[in-house]
């Protein structure tokens, strides 16, 4: 049933209540592991700050700076309920750039991904997220795991999991949403900051 912004902002000001802290991930997970750790200055998840929700979104209150040690890399955000320990409540893909999850669908025929002014480019990467409800990944496809864009063609591309790699073979049609990611690596110490993490309440 399609809901006001005015409910959707009362839901997404609860759901970020349960969230008071941010982590850094090297990979996806769907429990919180893979949480960065180390360094001089030592990595610590940071307090979360939000603002008020409006028209249907919510988004940091202000920037989290993170140390980060030698060797890491950065690929997913997580949030948990307390600053060590507590309770994971999820992940986002890290980003260069602020950029929505987009619906797609998928043909194993060509191996092909639709997804209309996606905005990707060769070279980009991306991960794929599974919704439920009748939206199941193409066989092939792993949530949460990050692929290269190739083949790119007005709506369509290809993924590789390799830069300049083959495509990867689908064996099922699937859809979904499609999600750019922007993985950090560090080679020496350094810090991390996330100053734009959006949280839009959708399928409502």
């Amino acid at each position: 049933m399609p809901v006001t912004d005015v409910v959707k902002n009362a839901g997404l000001d609860a759901m970020v209540a349960l969230m008071s802290h941010l982590s850094l991930h090297s990979a996806y997970s769907a429990t919180g592991a893979n949480e960065l750790t180390g360094g001089s200055p030592a990595y610590a998840r940071q307090p979360i700050t939000w603002g008020a929700a409006g028209s249907g979104t919510v988004s940091l209150g202000g920037a989290e700076t993170f140390d980060v040690a030698a060797g890491s890399t950065v690929a997913f955000i997580g949030t948990w309920s307390a600053v060590s320990a507590g309770t994971f409540r999820g992940m986002w893909p890290a980003q260069a750039v602020a950029d929505s999850p987009k619906p797609f669908t998928a043909a194993d025929t060509g191996d092909l991904f639709t997804c209309d002014a996606h905005g990707y480019a060769n070279n980009d990467r991306v991960v794929f997220w599974d919704l439920g409800a009748g939206s199941v990944l193409p066989t092939g496809i792993t949530e949460g795991t990050i692929y290269w864009v190739i083949s790119v063609s007005g709506d369509t591309f290809q993924v590789s999991t390799s830069q300049g790699g083959a495509a990867v073979t689908l064996t099922s049609d699937g859809g979904g949403q499609v999600h750019k990611i922007t993985p950090e690596a560090f080679a020496g110490q350094g810090t991390y900051q996330v100053a734009d993490l959006d949280i839009p309440l959708v399928g409502a």
